[in-house]
């Protein structure tokens, strides 16, 4: 059962692999030419083999040889040799900086017709390709396949014209199969999930030309291609394109995909191989129709990207790395790094966002104002121990590191705490020129890490502060002499709430040509107050009236508040050891009470039996009594009697 099985699955391989579309690696030759080539009697062909740019390759013998029933008889060499009945008319020349050799052959007859090789080392036990060879007397010849050869996970770019009257017509760039074309991407932005992000349809000069780009080139993507206009297969014109890929061992491999977290950085980092020095690179983020210029080496950035971006380039070792900080959810797609040489690599990343804490924290805006101290600090966590600190200050063309140290610097200086593991950037006296984008990075071993951006605004003086709040009314702006309104870079997403700056703003304003309007805001406010002060002047003599009592006096009621009665017995408590303990006051009848002692406990005796009424009573006889106590022990020592005879009561106590 098990053999059967097999047996099954074996029987399925060779027709996946068919449908797969390409060579697979075991079945790649690093030798690459024409499959058909087609030549005219009398007429001439040339032949182009490309081969892996090795040292060894580069020197090796190369060779053009035609099959035959007793091997390949070589037909030319770059050793020189020529084959009788071919000289004069066949040549072989190697250009190892293009990384292939031609062969030339002329004066084409019917007997040239049949296979060949183009190959290196010796015939047969090297590196070959076949080539087939037709002659014919014309007048037409079909036109043959134009040859790619791509390195392993490098670019593929095409051009394809079909003149003029094409420029309206849809373009297209599909990869042959058995019975069909798949398209792989079209002028009307549709593209090939298995393409997406890799590849680019661009539209050239002149009309009706347009070139197509594809990056990471794999083993999969070995194959005929065609690029046309119209539809395949139904209208329209086609050109067909020959791709091989192959492996080269010393080609550095980069990261396909870059994974950063959420409000950090990323970094991207392309090899290159330029064909001219002086090609300027720039970097795009992928969309179906087009690829959006973010940043370029001539100093362009757009302004979505000012301080977030920055691009290094590394002619010494062929890189170019790319930080983008500041990252949100909507960063994550496709980035590509090009030049505007058709000829040179192209390549792309992918960028993903995931949620998580940013291995550097910090404030991301600080104000300061000028001639002051300011420190702007960043922190960094357990796993950034070891590497390299700096801060840079943040331009269109470079954001040059200053590394940390541990010592004091003249200027603006850089110091790494590592106790508190934070780096510090300070400026002792900061400047107006000072202001703008500062970068807290980390590096190691000459590769960049993660990056903190902190924007420093510095103002004038206290005030003049530029309020930075893009929500706030206009008429609150601070405006110059002139008359114009205050600019400057505002960063993505700054808010600001500055009542110093907006308070001397309005009355800036109201020393302008705002008299009315500052008239009615000074009666508004002088009114709240005054109502204010009603409010709680009428809410006092409310809980005042709640806590008073009527009290009924002989034949006097009014309403006495319980405190006042509090306060005049702690009053009389106080004051009665200024009296006499001698000193006797009659109240009613043949009744006396003591001033001293005997006046509180008589009160606590009888208490119990009082009504309300009688305490009321009791505690204006105390007022009283009080009064008269204060009289006699003046100064002078003096006693006086009461000018004005108690009243009579209604009741005896």
């Amino acid at each position: 059962m098990p053999v059967l099985a097999f047996v099954f699955l074996l029987a399925f391989l060779p027709a996946e692999s068919e449908s797969g579309g390409y060579i697979p690696k075991a079945a790649s030759n690093p030798v690459f030419g024409p499959r058909q080539v087609y030549g005219l009697v009398n007429g001439s062909v040339t032949v182009k083999c490309f081969y892996p740019p090795t040292s060894v390759n580069r020197h090796d013998r190369k060779y053009w040889c035609r099959e035959s029933a007793m091997g390949c008889m070589t037909v030319v060499s770059t050793n020189g040799y020529t084959a009788p009945g071919y000289q004069g008319r066949v040549s072989i020349t190697n250009y190892p900086q293009a990384e292939n050799f031609q062969i030339n052959i002329s004066a084409l007859t019917a007997a040239d017709t049949g296979t060949y090789q183009c190959g290196i080392g010796i015939n047969g036990r090297g590196l070959s390709h076949k080539v087939s060879l037709e002659v014919s007397e014309g007048p037409h010849i079909p036109e043959g396949a134009e040859l790619f050869y791509v390195k392993l996970h490098n670019t593929l770019t095409v051009s394809c014209s079909f003149g003029q009257n094409s420029n309206s017509m849809r373009k297209f760039l599909c990869k042959m199969e058995k019975n069909s074309c798949p398209t792989i991407v079209d002028s009307g932005g549709n593209v090939d999930k298995d393409y997406t992000g890799r590849v680019l349809l661009s539209n050239k000069e002149p009309p009706g030309s347009f070139s197509v780009v594809i990056t990471q080139m794999g083993w999969e993507d070995s194959g005929l291609y065609l690029c046309g206009v119209g539809v395949y297969g139904e209208k329209g014109e086609t050109k067909q394109l020959d791709v091989h890929v192959y492996e080269e061992a010393n080609t550095p491999q980069g990261k396909l995909t870059v994974t950063a977290v959420k409000g950090s950085s990323a970094t991207f980092q392309y090899n290159y191989i330029p064909l001219k020095r002086s090609s300027d690179k720039y970097w795009c983020k992928w969309r179906k129709n087009g690829c959006a210029r973010i940043i370029d080496t001539s100093g362009f950035v757009s302004g979505l990207y000012e301080g977030r971006v920055a691009m290094y380039d590394s002619p010494n070792n062929n890189t170019v790395t790319i930080i983008l900080n500041q990252l949100k959810e909507s960063d994550e797609g496709y980035y590509w790094c090009m030049t505007d040489e058709e000829r040179e690599e192209q390549s792309s990343k992918e960028l993903k966002i995931v949620d998580g804490k940013p291995g550097l924290q910090g404030k991301k805006e600080v104000e300061a104002q000028v001639g002051s101290r300011v420190d702007l600090t960043c922190s960094y966590g357990c796993k950034y121990y070891s590497y390299q600190k700096y801060w840079c200050k943040w331009s269109s063309t470079s954001c040059t590191p200053m590394l940390a140290t541990d010592q004091r610097q003249p200027g603006p200086d850089v110091t790494c705490d590592t106790d508190n593991k934070t780096v510090i950037l300070s400026f002792d006296s900061v400047a107006k020129t000072d202001e703008g984008w500062y970068w807290c990075g980390v590096k190691r071993n000459g590769l960049f890490g993660e990056t903190m951006a902190v924007y420093l605004w510095v103002t004038e003086d206290a005030g003049s502060s530029t309020n930075h709040n893009l929500d706030v009314d206009p008429e609150l702006l601070d405006v110059d002499p002139s008359g114009h309104t205050k600019s400057g870079f505002v960063p993505q997403g700054r808010a600001y709430s500055d009542a110093g700056v907006q308070s001397a703003a309005a009355s800036e304003s109201s020393e302008q040509s705002h008299g009315p309007n500052a008239l009615v805001l000074s009666v508004s406010c002088a009114g709240a107050a005054l109502l204010i002060l009603v409010i709680a002047f009428v809410v006092f003599k409310y809980r005042q009236l709640k806590r008073s009592d009527l009290v009924s006096v002989g034949s006097y009621r009014t309403n006495i508040s319980m405190s006042d009665f509090e306060s005049v017995k702690e009053y009389s408590a106080t004051n009665n050891a200024c009296v006499q303990e001698s000193q006797e006051t009659q109240i009613g009848g043949d009744e006396f009470i003591t001033t001293a002692d005997t006046l509180e406990s008589t009160a606590e005796t009888k208490k119990a039996k009082r009504s309300s009424k009688e305490d009321a009573d009791l505690a204006y006889s105390t007022s009283l009594l009080t009064s008269s106590s204060t009289v006699q022990g003046g100064p002078g020592g003096d006693s006086a009697a009461p000018a004005v005879a108690p009243p009579t009561w209604e009741g005896q106590i």
